[in-house]
């Protein structure tokens, strides 16, 4: 199982920035789609995630500014980010839940992003 983030780059306070993230390999079905971020020296931080059936989970730090949208049939998950902040500054990794022959989970290579003036 691979995962292959894009989308990430440099983008002044209050702009938007799109992150994508796809699945590819073989497995059986994904149970979530995350998206994590590592700020300079912090650890990583759950950002948002979204669950097969639908729902989703968002980190306070976050909420109202970004939307993360999974679409099972593509094995895909985007994360909208809006009103971006120099404290949403890092790298965002993309993460994902998948049934193979066992429950594993998989990492993406990350992408960085940086909120600057």
């Amino acid at each position: 199982v691979q995962l292959q983030a894009s989308g990430g780059g440099l983008v002044q306070p209050g702009g938007s920035l799109r992150l994508s993230c796809a699945a590819s390999g073989s497995f059986f079905s994904i149970t979530e789609m995350n998206w994590y971020r590592q700020a300079p020296g912090k650890e990583r931080e759950l950002v948002a995630r979204s669950r097969s059936g639908g729902s989703t989970t968002y980190a306070d730090s976050i909420k109202g500014r970004f939307t993360v949208s999974g679409d099972n049939a593509k094995s895909t998950v985007t994360l909208q980010m809006n009103s971006l902040k120099p404290e949403d500054t890092g790298v965002y990794y993309c993460n994902a839940i998948v049934r193979t022959s066992y429950t594993g989970s998989y990492w993406g290579q990350g992408t960085l992003v940086t909120v600057s003036s």
